[in-house]
């Protein structure tokens, strides 16, 4: 048995940090750490103001908005090399994703990951976890001209899939990621993140489901 979610469903496509891997908190204490290299303290909106921007484009944003001498170039390099670490050594699967992901491989469900992180470190991500093998397509946000709240991404996902957008279902943990999955017009399952919690509710109101985590999605007390 499946979670009603997953019936008529051909592809289910993963934002990475938060909904794939415990990863959102690295990228804030990585932006303290980087400010201040600088002598720049960290603004207190400033996860609000890049939530769901690309790698790419949160480069440009620091560029433009803190005195920084490096390039954009310079800017992600220095982000991947301090990222990478963490996500070796400290960032765990969410819960259930193992089981689930055997679930989508045993009936046939096509799997991809639509991240607005970098190519190199969900690559490295996928390659440590062992999760390479189940993903067919891996697109991130500076493969295509807008990142999320745009549809950009999946809409690129579900090509590459080779799934029309209305059989794709979207694991999502932040509301950006949600509203570009709606806007493709794929279902969107919300999922359960500290990062995000303040926006709980939101995420309820605008995604079709709500997970606290994958376990149990495909067994047989599923509704």
């Amino acid at each position: 048995m499946r979670h009603k979610m997953l019936l008529n469903i051909d592809a289910v496509i993963f934002d990475m940090d938060g909904s794939l891997v415990d990863s959102m908190w690295l990228w804030k204490a990585i932006d303290i750490e980087y400010l201040g290299r600088y002598g720049i303290p960290l603004p207190e909106d400033l996860q609000s103001r890049i939530e769901g921007m690309s790698f790419s484009e949160t480069a440009v944003y620091f560029k433009e908005h803190f005195p920084i001498p490096d390039s954009t170039e310079e800017i992600k390099a220095d982000w991947n090399r301090m990222a990478w670490d963490k996500y070796l050594h400290e960032v765990p699967l969410k819960p259930g994703i193992p089981e689930f992901l055997e679930g989508c491989k045993a009936n046939g469900i096509r799997l991809g990951i639509a991240t607005s992180n970098s190519r190199e470190l969900v690559e490295n991500v996928a390659a440590v976890h062992k999760l390479r093998a189940y993903f067919t397509s891996i697109v991130t946000g500076c493969d295509v001209a807008r990142g999320k709240p745009s549809p950009d991404i999946y809409l690129e996902a579900a090509r590459q899939l080779e799934v029309p957008p209305e059989r794709c279902l979207v694991f999502e943990d932040i509301v950006p990621g949600i509203l570009a999955g709606k806007s493709a017009g794929m279902r969107v399952c919300a999922v359960e993140d500290l990062y995000s919690v303040q926006s709980r509710e939101e995420k309820r109101a605008l995604a079709d489901y709500y997970i606290d985590e994958f376990g149990g999605l495909f067994s047989a007390d599923c509704s």
